[in-house]
């Protein structure tokens, strides 16, 4: 496979964006026409999953139904309007002895995604990889093998009938977990970096075990601070909504901070909401003395991902002790500041070192399909190429272009 996928990668990279958009576009009309066929195999993993005993909540992602099957097209369609992420002159100068040096990017090459139980995953991850120029080695989780195998089968044949090497995607044809190790620690020569996209075990593994580049976020330990400069309502509905609009992903809130000084017209409708709204609170004992309902929280909670309908809330004394705080047990994803003060904001955005940082919005805009991207494989924190929502022009590199008329180093 990985053979196959540097040739794929070789050719894939002299096509033309027109030519990867027409294979993107058969690819999302496909798939609308084997809606069927990609329900009847969902259908064979639901009921293994369910055997398997697995949460309500991976069943959740594990389940298609048309209208996900549509989303699933549609995400397609918007990743072939993305303007093309090649051929980019993304800086251009001339030196004083008349060379003119561009930075034009690139592929990476071949990609290795590693996924667990989400089958669109299968479609976004392809489609960006195609856009971008990359061949990819796709390994998804066994809970969605059959789904994973339908949709992947429509890749592949609109691959080939835009006159595309169909190993430009290609995905590893068994369950054996062995296939991942051997992947992260053999594939070296064949696979230039890898991505993860799934829990904290898997993107702990991948992390540990790779000898390949890996672009990735181990946890997403979010914050909200609410300035002492917040509107109340503002306050109120954005943490509402970053914490309870879907509790599993990576971009909800797990921790809320409050100025001292506005605690008592802040903290008590925000709690209230939450409350209302199924979220347990664990505070420090400013929290708790204002929120009878909340418990106390423990040192481990201000660096838990919950994945769940609770939160951790603590009063700080002001900026500079959110600052610290976020930069003591976050986990560099996303933190947003809630406030009127354009200076606060400001200095937020300039000392927080998170991937993401927002004023007056919730952290669920974590997500590149909200950036404009058309879809994403996931939200990378490291401070080395990629970083925040991973997108198809995340998945390309440079090359440096030097034009001269004669010149020669003395």
């Amino acid at each position: 496979m990985g053979v196959a996928a540097r040739r794929a990668a070789a050719t894939l990279a002299l096509t033309s964006n027109d030519e990867r958009n027409a294979a993107l576009l058969s690819a999302a009309a496909t798939i609308r026409e084997r809606c069927d066929d990609i329900l009847a195999a969902n259908a064979k993993d639901m009921d293994s999953g369910r055997n398997r005993g697995l949460s309500e909540a991976m069943l959740d992602r594990l389940m298609l139904d048309a209208d996900r099957i549509e989303a699933m097209a549609a995400g397609i369609e918007a990743i072939a309007e993305l303007p093309d992420p090649l051929g980019k002159v993304i800086a251009e100068w001339e030196r004083p002895n008349g060379l003119v040096i561009q930075r034009v990017t690139v592929p990476l090459g071949v990609i290795g995604i590693i996924y667990e139980s989400r089958p669109n995953v299968t479609a976004d991850a392809a489609a960006l990889c195609l856009k971008s120029g990359n061949a990819v080695i796709l390994r998804g989780g066994s809970e969605s093998f059959h789904s994973s195998q339908a949709i992947y089968a429509c890749l592949r044949d609109s691959l080939a009938a835009a006159g595309i090497d169909v190993d430009a995607v290609q995905m590893v044809p068994t369950t054996d977990r062995a296939a991942v190790g051997y992947l992260l620690s053999s594939m070296h020569e064949w696979v230039d970096v890898v991505v993860p996209r799934g829990g904290k075990g898997l993107i702990k593994r991948v992390q540990d075990d790779a000898r390949v580049p890996v672009i990735g976020h181990l946890e997403g330990i979010c914050h909200v601070y609410l300035h002492e400069a917040a509107d109340a309502d503002m306050a109120r509905d954005i943490t509402l909504n970053a914490k309870m609009r879907r509790t599993g992903i990576c971009g909800a809130a797990e921790t809320v901070l409050i100025d001292r000084a506005a605690t008592e017209h802040l903290l008590p409708p925000v709690a209230a909401a939450l409350i209302d709204a199924g979220c347990e609170i664990r505070g420090d004992a400013a929290v708790t003395a204002l929120v009878p309902d909340a418990k106390a929280a423990d040192e481990a909670d201000w660096s838990t991902e919950y994945l769940d309908a609770i939160v951790a809330m603590r009063v700080v004394d002001d900026i500079d002790q959110a600052i610290a705080h976020i930069a003591a047990y976050g986990s560099g994803h996303t933190e947003s500041i809630v406030t009127e003060d354009d200076t606060a904001a400001a200095r937020f955005f300039r000392e927080v070192d998170s991937a993401i940082v927002l004023q007056n919005a919730s952290t669920q805009f974590a997500d590149g399909g909200e950036f404009g991207m058309g879809a994403e494989i996931g939200i990378a924190t490291g401070r080395v190429h990629a970083r925040g929502p991973v997108g198809a022009e995340q998945l390309t590199s440079y090359k440096y272009v030097v034009r001269g008329s004669g010149q020669v180093r003395p």
